[in-house]
């Protein structure tokens, strides 16, 4: 079954006058599928943030063997490094821009 994890991060940085924020999503192949109240971590996650994401909604299609995966989204407050860095990083470890036309 396809997982699609799905994840929102937004900046709202005092100095910034625009908030940056982005949606991404990462795809697995897996026979475990997550549950409500999970932790999921991942390499791209930075530890200065949080200690993972947790799974606040689940979609299944069984028709298409897929499940999709809304994470808990992460507001930056404190920046102890840039949105823009931290994106990247996400992006580095396989997290891809993620738009309704992804579904």
């Amino acid at each position: 079954m396809k997982i699609h994890l799905i994840l929102f991060v937004s900046s709202v940085a005092q100095e910034c006058e625009i908030n940056a924020h982005a949606s991404l999503m990462k795809t697995f192949d897996s026979t475990i599928r997550p549950m409500q109240g999970d932790i999921i971590d991942d390499p791209g996650f930075d530890s200065d943030y949080h200690n993972g994401y947790e799974v606040v909604k689940i979609t299944m299609n069984y028709a298409s063997e897929e499940c999709w995966v809304s994470l808990s989204p992460l507001a930056i407050e404190l920046e102890n490094i840039q949105i823009e860095t931290y994106i990247a990083k996400l992006k580095a470890n396989g997290w891809q821009p993620f738009s309704k036309d992804n579904e």
